[in-house]
């Protein structure tokens, strides 16, 4: 089972991630959405496509950016679609 946590709070937990390039990808349902705020930050992989960024907003305080999902990834990536994954202090264990 992995779990991402922040500032004392689950994020995100679950048995069927998908690990890619060393990043636990949880699927969408598995997220507890009152934490994430869309933010409108990209970033552009050469081989996964564009990815779209959420930021973590925990009892008042933000980290910017810190989970990134591929609302339309390439077909190399079509296992991660609208899976997130964590960094910026994150905390992610399996």
């Amino acid at each position: 089972m992995a779990k991402a946590t922040w500032n004392g709070v689950i994020l995100a937990e679950s048995d069927q991630t998908e690990m890619v390039e060393g990043n636990h990808y949880f699927p969408p349902h598995t997220i507890n959405r009152e934490y994430f705020k869309e933010s409108s930050h990209q970033t552009l992989c050469p081989w996964k496509g564009t990815a779209s960024y959420y930021t973590i907003e925990v009892n008042g305080q933000k980290n910017e950016n810190a989970a990134w999902y591929y609302p339309d990834p390439k077909a190399a990536a079509s296992n991660i679609k609208d899976h997130v994954a964590f960094w910026h202090g994150v905390k992610v264990e399996s």
